[in-house]
């Protein structure tokens, strides 16, 4: 039997060093390179964190927990480095809340055979062979002399190639701030700490209560008809291409029909992921003051407009509402089992619209409806529409985005606009059929955007300081019927000639507030879209 002599634990630190920077890191050496052609700076780039992985690596190798340790690193490293590769994501404290906060639907849209194929080659292989490997401590004098004197070896090696290039790599890194996203497995060491300190900080905050002074005048609260506004929270739905929105494709047809359609082109959102979007878009905080431990513990629009006295409701056909109707409550519709607009655990966004006109019928008080969207939720676009709406081809039918065209991306994801353009003219037919009872209005607004190929990124969830336009500029639309404008006092004429200015998920709470008349001091007129159009008609 082949006998395999034993290692030294500072041997195992060396080449798991090597192996995780030359294994996991092809997106950082390729983005280095792009970033400078000046090989001095790569070379010290490289040595320094070969140096640093290596002295982080000698200081936890210790009996039982080093092997422990790499084989959790390689195993998470295969699985991180995979999704970098495909979709270009940088993984900071936000990608690891989506992690943390995502459902089987979306997990299972992104499984496949290659990632697999990659956790195995370069996350079990790896692991199995180090658990093989005998490794051999020395009695604790002599280990921690030769450790000492190795990190220090270490410790000056990184210090002479970081003073020997200071000058360039300061530039490189003040200039690319995105560096330190990309160095596989520093990057999720570093998101699980700032997740969990997040969480700390959270947990750590008192509960705001906002609007505590809300309220309706009782002019308002005696009008003759009840209203319905429905919100709808659009997902992944870049403004760029909804053909109503100025894109060469007709990827609206049904919606260009309606008459009385609204469309805002210059509208960006708060954040470039679902679980910071839509907290941010339902509080009044904005993106500025915006922070996941403060949105946590605060309450948000829909709490103030129900303190008002307006039934609210939400209806899900996504990932749950990221906190916002903890306190008013969520039907989820996602899990329906109707055989025509479900299976495989999930519905097409049709659903949400089931059972609306005998909603509609028993309303006595005024009510918002939100209706959170599957949208466009990559990267399986081709799920998220029916056949019959499959108007571009050919189409990518893998989770693998890299491996399809750009053509085909671009083809799917134009389908699912299609099909949203479908659901969402279906919905006014819904509400202009019932406004000679009820004051009745939508307001499409998505949650973020979509990457599509360009600059090689995929799907959504870039930190918003690197994220390209595509995964802010999103997709807004408002309908009106004649009862509603004529109650609150808005000329649609007015709107749409002021429908260009730029706006954001900011506007949503200031917005809604003004549509449904309700009085607090939190309401700022500023930052209601709606306001220089009301009181003129």
């Amino acid at each position: 039997m082949l006998r395999i002599r034993p290692v030294r634990p500072e041997f195992v630190s060396l080449l798991a060093s090597a192996f995780l920077l030359a294994a996991f890191n092809s997106v950082l050496w390729q983005q280095l390179g792009a970033m400078t052609s000046e090989l001095h700076l790569r070379g010290a780039f490289a040595v320094i964190l070969y140096g640093v992985f290596f002295i982080a690596l000698t200081l936890l190798s210790f009996p039982y927990v080093q092997k422990i340790m790499l084989a959790v690193l390689c195993l998470v490293s295969s699985v991180v480095a995979y999704f970098m590769n495909h979709y270009g994501v940088m993984i900071d404290a936000g990608m690891f809340r989506n992690v943390a906060e995502t459902n089987v639907t979306e997990v299972r849209d992104l499984l496949s055979l290659n990632l697999l194929g990659h956790i195995v080659l370069l996350g079990v292989i790896p692991s199995l062979i180090l658990y093989k490997a005998p490794v051999a401590y020395r009695a604790w004098p002599r280990e921690l002399a030769a450790r000492l004197a190795l990190l220090g070896i270490a410790a000056v090696l990184v210090g002479a190639a970081a003073w020997g290039n200071y000058q360039g790599l300061a530039s490189l890194f003040r200039n690319h701030h995105e560096l330190r996203l990309m160095v596989v497995p520093s990057n999720v060491i570093g998101a699980t700490a700032g997740y969990l300190r997040e969480q700390v900080v959270s947990a750590r905050e008192p509960f705001v209560k906002v609007g505590e002074d809300a309220h309706r005048l009782a002019s308002v609260q005696a009008r003759p008809r009840p209203s319905l506004t429905v919100l709808v929270v659009g997902e992944s739905a870049r403004a760029d291409n909804f053909g109503i929105l100025g894109y060469g494709r007709d990827t609206t047809p049904q919606l260009a029909q309606q008459e009385g359609v609204i469309a805002f082109p210059n509208v960006h959102s708060c954040g470039t992921e679902t679980a910071v979007s839509v907290p941010c878009m339902f509080s009044n905080l904005g993106r500025k003051d915006y922070s996941a431990s403060k949105v946590q513990n605060r309450e948000g629009l829909l709490d103030v407009l129900t303190r008002a006295g307006v039934d609210v409701r939400w209806r899900d056909n996504q990932s749950g509402c990221k906190g916002v109707c903890d306190r008013i409550g969520i039907e989820d519709v996602s899990k329906a089992t109707d055989p025509a607009l479900c299976a495989h655990s999930e519905c097409r966004d049709e659903i949400l619209l089931q059972g609306l006109d005998a909603y509609i019928d028993t309303l006595q008080r005024d009510t918002v409806l939100v209706l959170h969207q599957m949208g466009s939720h990559g990267p399986e676009y081709f799920k998220r529409y029916p056949k019959a709406f499959e108007r571009f081809t050919p189409v990518c039918q893998s989770n693998a985005l890299n491996d399809c065209s750009q053509d085909s991306i671009v083809n799917g994801y134009d389908n699912t606009i299609v099909y949203t353009d479908h659901v969402l003219s279906s919905l006014i037919d819904v509400l202009r059929r019932h406004q000679g009872s009820v004051d009745t209005a939508m307001v499409y607004l998505s949650d973020h955007g979509e990457s599509l190929g360009e600059f090689n990124l995929y799907l959504h969830g870039t930190p918003y300081l690197f994220a390209p336009d595509q995964q802010k500029h999103i997709g807004m639309l408002a309908w009106f019927s004649a009862g509603y404008q004529k109650d609150i006092g808005l000329n649609t004429r007015c709107l749409e000639q002021a429908r260009a200015q730029p706006l954001s998920q900011d506007n949503l709470f200031h917005s809604m507030l003004g549509l449904l008349d309700v009085q607090t001091q939190v309401y700022q007129p500023s930052l209601d879209m709606f306001a220089l159009c009301r009181g003129h008609v």
